[in-house]
């Protein structure tokens, strides 16, 4: 089997341990414009204290929507999950674009070998993100 991952040679080999394997790597990204009203909105509002409102809910949209494109590419892997995930922000064409970045490694369980059997067994799921429901979980 030939795949592309990040996980290290430690991570492959719990990986394997818990009973699954990895599929690829998969990448979800979106990329969104702040706006010139928004530069504005949080230029004027960074003259006092508080949050950004727009800009946190702007934030959290891109993130979403990266993270459902990540999920979405593993399904097409048939991937019960997607593990190591990080999330990279940049900032692009004079702080006006915001790109948000998801990238992690697709697995498929194939044997039946409980997570509780491993000592320290959640430890190397750094996040988890199942791919046919909504929920995220974090042991970060």
């Amino acid at each position: 089997m030939v795949f592309t991952s990040d996980l290290s040679t430690s991570d492959f080999w719990l990986l394997r341990q818990a009973g699954y394997v990895p599929l690829g790597l998969v990448i979800g990204n979106s990329v969104y414009s702040m706006g010139f009203l928004g530069s504005m909105a949080t230029s004027i509002k960074g003259v006092v204290k508080g949050e950004l409102g727009p800009i946190t809910e702007l934030m959290h949209e891109a993130k979403t929507l990266a993270i459902q494109r990540l999920a979405d590419e593993a399904e097409r892997l048939n991937a019960d999950g997607v593990i190591g995930v990080k999330l990279k922000v940049e900032y692009m064409h004079n702080g006006e674009w915001m790109e948000i970045t998801a990238i992690g490694t697709a697995v498929k369980k194939v044997t039946d070998v409980p997570l509780e059997s491993h000592a320290g067994s959640s430890p190397f799921i750094t996040t988890s993100i199942p791919v046919k429901s909504e929920t995220v979980e974090s042991n970060l």
